[in-house]
């Protein structure tokens, strides 16, 4: 069995360069596969191998105290989904482009747990009364496997590209209760620091994305299956690998 780990985590990081090198030993001596993205405002890690390698490099780096409180999402495969191995280092862990999306020096934007929108869901409305809207993050690809039922996609081939494609809908999102949403929970967390930066003080974040959210409460109010960058191609609610529309029954 694979274990499978993504993670990310808002620290700064005063030597990045440092920190790839240090990352890349560690990960290959547990002859762990994926993509692991380093810059100065955190770390950014998708990550595939034994259990034992993979608990054995979390505890590493989460001896580090930047690190200490890194919240990790877990899924299992029979076979590796990564071909090799790559740390790199980068300007964003994931590219925004938009100034202020980061909370280093300032707080994380409103979060809503997994359990909280399920509920929301299921009564159509938050706990104020207010309508819901579901905003997806990701790119059309990735929406084209599975999405909330009823959510606002936009038609974006690239996260930077979400600010000028969200305009439009801007005041019909005014008197909602707005829940960005994307695979892991790092670029709704960008995304939600914006909006409200820029006036959309109606705006939460799905603490830990949809595959935190599979993990607590599995696929209510989602339609379909999570398109993950690996191998395995999409996870169902019950975070098992769908390669050519065939669910791995051997990962569960």
């Amino acid at each position: 069995m694979i274990r499978n780990v993504a993670a990310y985590h808002f620290v700064a990081i005063d030597d990045p360069a440092a920190l790839v090198a240090a990352v890349r030993a560690r990960a290959e001596d547990g002859a762990l596969r994926g993509t692991v993205l380093v810059a100065p405002e955190g770390i950014n890690l998708f990550l595939a191998g034994t259990p034992a390698a993979i608990e054995g490099f979390l505890a590493w780096l989460r001896a580090d105290a930047r690190f200490a409180a890194l919240q990790v999402k877990y899924s299992d495969s029979a076979a590796q989904p990564f071909a090799r191995l790559k740390v790199k280092l980068k300007r964003e862990i994931i590219s925004f482009r938009r100034d202020g999306a980061v909370p280093l020096s300032r707080e994380r934007a409103p979060a809503v747990a997994p359990r909280d929108l399920a509920r929301w869901i299921a009564q159509g409305a938050d706990d104020a009364g207010r309508r819901l809207v579901l905003l997806d993050t990701r790119n059309r690809e990735e929406f084209a496997h599975g999405t909330f039922d009823g959510a606002l996609t936009l038609p974006i081939d690239n996260f930077t590209d979400l600010p000028d494609a969200l305009e439009p809908h801007r005041g019909a999102l005014a008197d909602a209760t707005v829940v960005s949403f994307c695979t892991g929970g790092i670029r709704c967390e960008k995304a939600a620091l914006w909006m409200r930066d820029t006036g959309m003080d109606n705006v939460l974040q799905l603490e830990g994305g949809i595959l935190g959210y599979f993990e607590a409460v599995g696929g209510v109010g989602y339609d379909g299956d999570c398109f993950v960058f690996d191998e395995r191609v999409a996870l169902d609610p019950g975070l098992r690998p769908r390669v050519d529309g065939i669910v791995e029954a051997s990962a569960a």
